[in-house]
């Protein structure tokens, strides 16, 4: 289980560090919620999965990426699109099949990208990401630009074969990609101990000679600080490293999952120990980096966003017929 929120340990971030911190994490868990509530009514269609709970992984290792590094990621990839700098209101309107959104309405949170922002997808085939951020990461190498790709993962498609053989390339080729298995512990709803014969699944590089980590992944500065190591590590040319970011999702695998495989009871206690946003709440009120009121204004002030990038996606309108044949290319 992850580890509880109350710690002795004095971090020396900053007090600005640490409410931007603050409004990413918030501004993903608003959004997810807002994401649920569209869903309910029928706005949102198809498969909705949510990254509440789980903030903490993707903001903290935005904190130690650089301008030009890149990422991908499974289906579960709002949070990493906000985190990056990709519009809400574009990110919402694409949820819901609208022209406003950012690949034009046609393919919903499995299929957005953002040339911009460094940002290729959202993959809906399980572990199929993984060789495309080794892809990724192969054309920084050949270029010599000096950026690292993250290539997030889940702990269920950790035991995809195409991990290994991914594992493989980029022991030998030396790619500068660091490999995140964001371990929700649950995988789409088995339990890590039913489905995955080792403890920590980051160990299982050993066999390629690829370093890694446990990383507690609901303390965004502790995710911090390993991904400035493992970033390290890439750009240095030593090759790829993984970080295995033991983290916990509060809501089902998707919207349709009631999620009965765990008690209420477990998730109470995760999300009373053990919030990644309650942590950062309580680092800047003990610290006196910020008052109630200051909080109460970052609050307010994420609310109206995610309610702006609600109503651009309920008023923008369906995609064009014109449209349906462009950004084809095969």
């Amino acid at each position: 289980m992850t580890a509880t929120r109350k710690t002795s340990r004095k971090s020396n971030t900053s007090a600005e560090e640490l409410k931007h911190y603050y409004r990413e994490m918030l501004l993903i868990r608003r959004f997810e919620e807002k994401a649920g509530q569209l869903y309910g009514m029928g706005l949102i269609g198809g498969i909705c999965h949510l990254y509440i709970g789980q903030e903490a992984v993707v903001v903290g290792l935005e904190a130690a990426a650089e301008e030009g590094d890149k990422r991908i990621t499974s289906y579960r990839d709002h949070g990493h699109m906000l985190a990056c700098g990709m519009d809400p209101g574009g990110v919402m309107a694409e949820l819901t099949g609208r022209e406003g959104g950012l690949s034009k309405g046609k393919g919903g949170s499995m299929h957005m990208f953002s040339k911009e922002k460094h940002f290729y997808g959202g993959h809906g085939i399980v572990g199929a990401q993984v060789p495309l951020g080794a892809g990724l990461a192969f054309a920084d190498k050949y270029q010599d630009n000096g950026r690292v790709t993250f290539t997030y993962f889940g702990d269920g498609a950790a035991n995809q074969g195409q991990v290994y053989e991914t594992f493989n390339m980029a022991a030998l080729w030396k790619l500068p990609v660091i490999f995140v298995i964001e371990n929700n512990q649950y995988a789409m709803g088995t339990a890590q101990k039913r489905s995955t014969s080792s403890p920590d699944i980051y160990t299982r590089g050993e066999a390629f000679g690829i370093p890694g980590e446990t990383v507690d992944g609901m303390n965004v500065l502790s995710v911090k600080e390993a991904g400035e190591k493992a970033v390290a590590h890439c750009r240095a040319g030593k090759g790829p490293y993984i970080l295995e970011v033991k983290t916990y999702r509060y809501r089902g695998h998707s919207m349709s999952d009631p999620a009965k495989y765990r008690t209420r009871e477990e998730v109470q206690k995760v999300r009373e120990q053990s919030d990644p946003i309650e942590m950062v709440r309580e680092m800047l009120l003990s610290g006196k980096h910020a008052t109630e009121d200051d909080l109460k204004a970052i609050d307010k002030e994420i609310k109206e966003i995610v309610n702006q990038a609600a109503e651009f996606s309920k008023e923008s309108p369906e995609p064009s017929v014109d449209e349906l044949w462009t950004d084809i290319y095969a």
